[in-house]
Parts: C-alpha cells; structure tokens; sequence
C-alpha cells in the first residue's frame, strides 16, 4: 500500500486531514464554547449592571413603580431573548420581564455563591426546567446592597450561535483539506509522475537500453535531474559504441600482422617459399611484428593517459627538442629528398613539459608530415611567443586532409582513405596519442588543412618561470 511515492503523499496526507479534523472538532469546539459562554455572559451581565445603576436612585426595598420599571426590563428580555428579574436580598422576585414569577421566592438564592465569577450555568436552584446562563448585578446605594438585576439566558441559544461558529470553522477546514488534496494532485502532477519517468528509464537503462530519453522539460531539479540521466546516458552509449568500435579495430589490425606472418611462416615450413626467398619473407615477418610492437606500445601510451597518470612536469628548451627530433629523421628525409625549415624567436626558448612525452609529440607530427609529403618538398617547424606561451607548429606541403575527416582525425584507430592508400601500416593511434598528451598538459592542439595543398598542426606549451623573475 505505501511502496510508491503517491501512495504515501496521499495516504500521509489523507493521515494528515482526519487527525487535523479531529484536532479541530476536540481542541476548538471546547474553546469555542467556553468563549460563546463568557462572551454572552459578559454581554448581559453588562446589561444587568446598566438597570441596577438606574435603580439604584429610585429602589430601596421598596414597592416598584411598574410605569418606571417594567419598560426597561422587557427592552432588556427582547433584546437578549432573555428573562429578567429584580430580585431583593431575601430571595423574593419583586418583579419579573414575564410577569410570571413576581412575588416567588427563590428560597436558595446566595449572589455569593458564584464567587469571582460574573455567571453560572445550571437551573438557577431548581427554578427552571432547563439550563440557562445566568447573571446577577446588585442595586446599590449609600453602601448598602438593596437586591440585584437577575438576567437569564437559555443555554441552548448559546450552543446555536457557538454551532453558526463551529459550523463556519468546520467549512473553512474542509475547505482548506480540499486545497490540501489539490496541491497533492499538483505535486503528483509536476513531481511524482516526472519521478515515475525517471524510474522507468533507469529501469530500461538497467536492462541495457541506454537510448531511452526522459520526456521531462522542467527547469526544477526534477527537470535538471531528468536531463543529467539522459546526458549521462548518451554518454554511456557512445561509450559503448566506441568500445565496440575501438574492439573491431584492434581486432582488424592485429588480425592482419598475425594473418601475414602466420601465412609466411606455414609457407617456409610447407615449402611453398624456396629457402633462396627464405630472407626476404623472413625480413617482411620482422617488419610485421615491429608493426604490432608499435600498435602495442600506442595502445598503452593511451591506456596510461586515459589513467591520468601524472606529468613529470621540467623546464627545456623547445628549440633543442625539436633540432634532436627532427635529426632522427635524416634517414627518411634524405630517401624523399625532404627538408626542414626551422623557425624560432630567440635561440633559446624554455617551456615547462613532460620533455618525454612533448618528443613523442614532435615525432608523431613530424612522422606524418613526412609520411604525406610530396618528394624534394619542404617541412616548416616554427616556434612563436605569445601571451606567456610559446606555439609551436609543424607544417607540411602534402596531400592535406579531406574536410570530412578533419573532426575524425583524433579518434582512435581513425584513418582517411588518403591515408589508408598513403601508407597502411599505420596504427591510427598517432593523433591521438598527440592529443591526449597535449591535453594533460591543460594546452590545446589546433589542425588546419588544405586538401593538395598541405597540413599544418600547431600546439600551446607554457614558458618556463624563471628564476628571479616575476612571476
């Protein structure tokens, strides 16, 4: 019964409207009534003092002038609805608003009785069948008590105008129970049913469809919550999908070295190669697993990046790292008759980096330069300050990317056609092994590229502090 979220709003709130409406029928009905009993008495014991003052010149024990008195008691008895006596100190009514009571005895009569109370509630000794309030103001005069304005008031006229009261406080109650229940349907509406939304999609997300999107557009934090599940989980998705992606490609550029040399190998054995080839085919399997050794090595180069693992932060000279660098090309550059233009401001300009990684950088840009270079052409390699930063970028005047690929060139494993047909031995991990090392380091990498025309890759690294400088 109280397993969802409604049930309990509702169940808590319905709890909450029957203690509520007992509360207000125990505590304020008791309230209520004994305010209606002292604000009626209150009211004609006010009155009961006004007709004692005007007797109190003219009344001293006295018969009453009925012409003088008679007017101003019935008044009294129509106005409160009410029966009023003049009663004197021994008990005995002298005259009465109904004119049914006069010349009785009250034989128990005793003002004194009620104390510091102006009222009393009851038969006023055994007089009448039925309760009334009942107030007594004494006639005075020269110190002396001479009687006292009895009014009576029935009881029941009292509980009428305290059930008109209650009556009204019921109502508003109820009223505002309603309201209660409305908000309950509105919170249902706008918090409960998206909360639903929201389970149901973690439900499916649980059962792996990460594709489910939560329909709720509210800018509370319902709403906030609804749209970070649906962030989180395209997130995870194409998480998945890379994973798939990034397994086949693994698998497909593994699979092609190891099919390779497999084949060569069960040839030499079989026979098929004659043993005067034997050194050629030999020589093709060495450069196969030198091709799965470079794949191997790229792939935990990623893999210790992806691991945050730390920057082992020094301060060198860039121009240095990019002279060695480039001087271990000299091999292959002299083979396509390449050449380099190095550019930089000063001859010594030091930046704060992972010297380790920041070579491994140059290498990868400046290998695929080279790799898509035309032949006798030029590579420029240019170092430029700016803004307490030195730029560095490696520009080549090769086959240039195609702008489809431009935002593709990071991924893993990614090659164009250009660069498939270019060179097939590459792993796809170079861009982006440049990419996560550049972006450990909190700088950026920036590609603009001209198809036939060339490519240029240009990176941040911050200027070393130093010594007895400012900062």
């Amino acid at each position: 019964m109280f397993h969802s979220l409604y049930s309990k709003l509702f169940w808590g709130y319905l709890i909450f409207a029957v203690l509520g409406f007992l509360t207000i029928a125990t505590f304020s009905a008791g309230i209520t009534h004994r305010y209606m009993v002292k604000s009626s008495a209150d009211s004609i014991y006010r009155e009961a003092t006004m007709i004692a003052d005007n007797l109190s010149s003219t009344y001293r024990g006295k018969v009453l002038n009925p012409a003088d008195t008679y007017p101003r008691l019935e008044a009294s008895a129509a106005l409160h609805q009410s029966e009023v006596w003049i009663i004197d100190r021994n008990g005995r009514i002298t005259a009465d608003s109904g004119r049914k009571r006069e010349g009785t005895t009250v034989s128990a009569f005793d003002p004194t009785t009620k104390g510091s109370n102006i009222y009393s509630v009851g038969n006023f000794y055994g007089t009448f069948p039925y309760e009334v309030l009942s107030v007594a103001a004494p006639i005075t005069g020269n110190m002396q008590t001479f009687g006292y304005v009895v009014i009576h008031v029935p009881i029941s006229d009292v509980l009428y105008r305290e059930n008109q009261y209650m009556a009204i406080v019921y109502i508003t109650g109820v009223v505002l129970f309603l309201l209660s229940f409305i908000l309950l349907f509105i919170v249902a509406r706008y918090v409960v049913r998206p909360l639903h939304q929201i389970t149901d999609a973690a439900k499916q997300y649980a059962a792996g469809d990460l594709r489910v999107n939560i329909p709720v557009k509210s800018r509370d934090e319902v709403g906030y919550l609804a749209d970070t599940l649906n962030t989180m989980s395209d997130q995870i998705a194409d998480v998945e999908d890379y994973q798939k992606k990034f397994i086949a490609n693994v698998s497909h550029d593994f699979r092609s070295p190891l099919t390779s040399i497999k084949g060569y190998l069960e040839a030499i054995l079989d026979g098929t190669i004659p043993p005067e080839l034997h050194e050629k085919y030999l020589t093709l399997i060495i450069n196969e697993t030198k091709r799965l050794t470079k794949l191997t090595e790229g792939m935990l180069t990623l893999n210790s990046l992806d691991s945050k693992n730390c920057i082992n932060r020094s301060n060198f000279d860039i121009n240095r790292t990019i002279k060695d660098t480039a001087a271990s090309f000299e091999g292959t550059c002299r083979g396509k008759g390449i050449t380099f233009d190095l550019t930089f401001g000063t001859e010594l300009e030091m930046v704060n980096a992972d010297l380790g990684k920041i070579q491994q950088v140059l290498y990868n840009l400046i290998d695929n330069a080279i790799k898509f270079s035309h032949d006798n052409s030029v590579i420029e390699i240019a170092v430029v300050e700016r803004n307490e930063k030195y730029f560095i970028s490696v520009k080549d005047s090769g086959i240039g990317i195609p702008k489809k690929s431009l935002s593709r060139i990071w991924e893993r494993f990614y090659k164009s056609d250009l660069s498939r047909g270019k060179d097939k031995k590459g792993t796809g991990l170079g861009l982006s092994i440049v990419k996560e090392i550049i972006q450990s380091h909190g700088e950026n990498i920036d590609v603009v590229s001209t198809e036939g025309v060339g490519t240029e890759f240009t990176f941040s690294l911050p200027k070393a502090k130093m010594p007895g400088k400012n900062a």
